[in-house]
């Protein structure tokens, strides 16, 4: 049993029952406890095979491979609208947990890795938009430290500027990465070492 995970249930005093009895499921299989996105993970072969979190009204348990589970009682929920491959399953502090159902998904989510099966996420191209274009016309050293930046600092900083709406968000958002750029500061490094 991993310390942080005590610390991360402990702190999440409304859920720490519902935690707790999800932990115990998940570690009477052969999966090892971790945290990882500030969350608790758990892998087979350091390959992330589920995670449990709470949050405000809920808590829940993530399958990273979960649109391969066969859900047969349908309780499984897509994470997000753009996620292809995780699946969540959610409780609330009345909702009862039913260890041999719970563990069977459990039991085929780790076959499924195994198995080696995975939804592989499908890569868009990297779009720049006009806006941050027209930025490294204007500066051309900007331009050569972007290019030298990884596939997915690119795309952060690209998505970033592509998503506002106005053009002042945009210009403001600009001013926000060019420093991040800079100093190969990702938007989401912060979260992504904890």
């Amino acid at each position: 049993m991993n310390l942080k995970v005590d610390e991360y249930i402990n702190k999440h005093v409304l859920f720490s029952k519902k935690l707790s009895e999800l932990r115990k499921i998940i570690l009477s299989t052969k999966l090892e406890e971790t945290i990882k996105w500030n969350f608790p993970v758990y892998t087979l072969n350091n390959k992330n095979i589920l995670s449990i979190g709470a949050f405000k009204n809920h808590i829940g348990i993530w399958f990273f491979q979960g649109a391969l589970l066969k859900d047969e009682h349908h309780v499984l929920q897509n994470a997000q609208e753009k996620t292809k491959a995780m699946r969540q399953w959610r409780f609330d502090n009345d909702s009862k947990i039913e260890n041999e159902l719970l563990l069977s998904y459990i039991e085929e989510a780790i076959i499924n890795e195994k198995k080696g099966l995975k939804i592989k996420p499908t890569k868009k191209p990297l779009v720049i938009p006009q806006e941050l274009k027209q930025v490294f016309r204007e500066n051309s050293n900007l331009s050569n430290i972007f290019d030298a930046l990884t596939l997915s600092k690119k795309r952060e900083f690209a998505d970033y500027i592509s998503e506002a709406k106005r053009e002042a968000t945009k210009v403001k958002r600009i001013e926000k990465i060019v420093p991040m750029i800079i100093n190969n500061i990702g938007l989401h490094d912060k979260y992504k070492n904890c």
